[in-house]
């Protein structure tokens, strides 16, 4: 019965989501207040009705009740209760539900945190996140139920995959897919600036505290999801250019370029139809990434459950979203206008170099993941596009972008002075250079890529540096440097933090690419591995019973010039429905390295082969994306949002802001 109630559910939230997306987009064109009011308890309604069916595929799954499809497809009686709650989104169907209930939860803020808005804009806003939820509950409707039954019930489930029986299920689907559906608020706002005619400052003050928020869960799922590969899968890497990986990072790429775009759009009016491009850009490559993932025509190590059935629907539904919204652009943004004229060298024109660097990256990232998947389609060969065409490509790219990263908040609006900003940063670039010389020659390996991370690296934080200063010295009042730092918006200083975020990940990522040391060998109990300095002792291993598996446990005890450091233990687990084989990898970590170590398979005589890692600063690079969200929070946490948003209703009376004049 409770299935049933799911079911009828999402039927109910489907017939509301087609109101909400037809009647208050009619109404904001006819201006007929009644018909745009329909939105807000319409997105409420849909947010209910989905909560509804969540909640009842959560108790069947909770209930082990195996009749359900879905649960006999992802779920085990012996499967703990938080891996049976996980199994939810570990397959199509669930993580289709998943990712409706986060747009719901997303339609729901917006009906209660947009009192600010003008009510056309506003109905016109859930209008279009109404239209996107009537494309997914069809979806799931229609070729994707995941409330089917099946008779007879199943005496058991057939087991979550090994590889998913991890905490990192529990938090990273959702926290990425709060980022990837965050970017349809986005969206909606610039298609109903678009619908409006009204692609103004205003809409950009008001997409771009919601576009951040998009943009932390989304650095931080990424982040997360890069982590949980690094313990999980047993290579001991953190980043493989999987065609998966490539589908989370290009939105995060997009999304970056649009931070950065609507904060000209907003303080200076200009890049409007730029900024709405990249908004579309950014949720069409969130809906790209669903259909890679879930159509079933790639191969990859996060493609758990593919199906190339599903495959033409989310073809048709891309081609519906991104082709109707490039229609709609093509249409509205040539009459906008470019907004106000800018130099060169100007806060614009470093801002727009940085923009299209992080575009042309954002499309080699693009090319190498589809390329394969269009030679293949065309039956001309199959091709493999790994790491090294991503390292040669995207490197070269990134480096002007964060070299501008530094000059940028140091240059002034229309027109800056290029020798002035070459004395200001003089200093600045001098320390950064002879550090980027001096660590690794210190450590004692020095080559140029080594030294290039290093340099942008500190380049950030030493141009963050004299900026600071400066804005200490201009600030008037405020008594003592505590009351001059006081002063500063808390945008600002979230602005900084997330600058620091990516000095962090790049230290991280170039101190492990240039220094980590790695080791195969085959251990037999009581031998000994040296390794980065550290001695492995090997005590053997030892029979251990899961809930739904049973590991070889190996103990290692590790020491450094005669002192114990730590005690490892990595398994060996294989799990009873699947006879599935999966390495746990234990990790000793530390503010300046890890250490890793791997088992293998048993060899004769007791033996085992045994992987060792001795990782210099990886945890930066997690660290990194951490500071980076927590800049975007603080920024987004800026009073001038809600000042802007008081002085904007009290300047402008209700009629008026209904009758905004458009762009016919």
């Amino acid at each position: 019965m409770i299935p049933e109630i799911g079911h009828y559910a999402l039927i109910l939230a489907l017939c509301v989501a087609v109101v909400q997306g037809t009647l208050p987009i009619y109404g904001a064109a006819v201006m007929n207040a009644s018909l745009m009011a329909v939105a807000k308890p319409a997105a409420r309604g849909q947010f209910l009705l989905v909560l509804l069916a969540f909640c009842c595929l959560g108790y069947a799954f909770a209930e082990k009740d195996f009749s359900v499809l879905y649960v006999a497809a992802t779920s085990n009686s012996q499967l703990p209760l938080q891996y049976r709650l996980a199994a939810i989104w570990g397959a199509h169907e669930g993580s289709l539900l998943l990712w409706m209930f986060i747009l719901s939860i997303w339609m729901v803020a917006v009906s209660f945190f947009s009192t600010h808005l003008p009510d056309a804009m506003r109905a016109r806003i859930l209008g279009v996140m109404g239209l996107v939820s009537v494309g997914f509950l069809l979806f799931m409707l229609t070729v994707s139920n995941p409330f089917e039954r099946l008779i007879p019930a199943a005496l058991d489930g057939r087991d979550l995959n090994p590889l998913l029986q991890d905490p990192g299920m529990v938090i990273h689907p959702p926290m990425l897919y709060m980022g990837y559906v965050g970017f349809s608020v986005a969206f909606s706002f610039a298609i109903a600036a678009l619908l409006g005619g009204t692609l103004d400052a205003a809409w950009a003050r008001w997409s771009r505290p919601w576009t951040t928020v998009a943009w932390c869960f989304m650095t931080v799922g990424v982040a997360m999801g890069s982590g949980w590969a690094y313990y999980e899968l047993g290579w001991g890497g953190w980043w493989f250019w999987d065609p998966v990986e490539n589908a989370s990072f290009m939105p995060w790429l997009a999304g970056t370029a649009l931070m950065h775009s609507l904060a000209v759009t907003d303080k200076r009016g200009g890049f409007k139809a730029w900024s709405v491009l990249l908004a579309i850009m950014a949720f069409s490559l969130s809906l790209l990434g669903t259909f890679l993932v879930r159509s079933g025509v790639l191969t990859s190590v996060h493609a758990f459950a593919t199906d190339p059935k599903r495959g033409l629907f989310i073809l048709i539904f891309l081609a519906v979203v991104i082709g109707g919204s490039l229609v709609l652009y093509a249409w509205r943004a040539p009459r906008v206008g470019l907004g106000g004229g800018f130099a060169l060298i100007s806060r614009e024109g470093m801002l727009l170099a940085n923009n299209v660097l992080l575009v042309a990256a954002l499309g080699s990232v693009l090319l190498g993941t589809l390329y394969p998947l269009f030679l293949d389609a065309l039956d001309l060969g199959k091709i493999s596009v790994g790491p090294p065409y991503f390292d040669t490509v995207f490197l070269p790219l990134m480096t002007p972008a964060i070299f501008l990263m530094g000059i940028g908040p140091l240059a002034q609006w229309k027109q800056a002075s290029l020798p002035a900003l070459a004395i200001r940063l003089r200093w600045a670039f001098g320390v950064s250079l002879v550090t980027a010389v001096a660590v690794p020659w210190l450590m004692g390996q020095w080559t140029p890529l080594i030294s290039l991370g290093l340099l942008l690296a500190f380049w950030i934080l030493t141009t963050i540096v004299v900026d600071l200063r400066e804005r200490l010295l201009q600030a008037e009042g405020g008594g003592g440097i505590g009351g001059r730092l006081a002063m500063l918006p808390r945008a600002y200083w979230g602005m900084v933090l997330a600058h620091c975020g990516v000095a962090l990940f790049i230290v991280g990522v170039t101190m492990v690419k240039g220094f980590e040391v790695e080791q195969d060998v085959r251990m037999n109990v009581g031998e000994t591995a040296t390794l980065g300095g550290y001695m492995f002792h090997f005590d053997g291993t030892q029979q251990v019973n899961g809930p739904n598996y049973v590991a070889a446990r190996g103990t290692f005890r590790v020491t450094k010039d005669g002192g114990e450091v730590t005690v490892m233990y990595p398994e060996k687990r294989r799990y009873f429905v699947q006879n599935q084989t999966m390495t746990e990898a234990a990790i000793s970590p530390g503010l300046l390295r890890d250490l890793y170590v791997s088992l293998g398979e048993p060899l004769e005589g007791g033996a085992w082969s045994v992987r060792l890692y001795h990782k210099p600063f990886i945890d930066w690079i997690w660290g990194g994306c951490l500071v980076m969200a927590s800049g975007g929070v603080l920024a987004v946490s800026d009073r001038r949002y809600r000042l802007a948003w008081r002085r904007k209703e009290a300047a402008v009376p209700a009629t008026a802001q209904i009758a905004r004049p458009t762009v016919s």
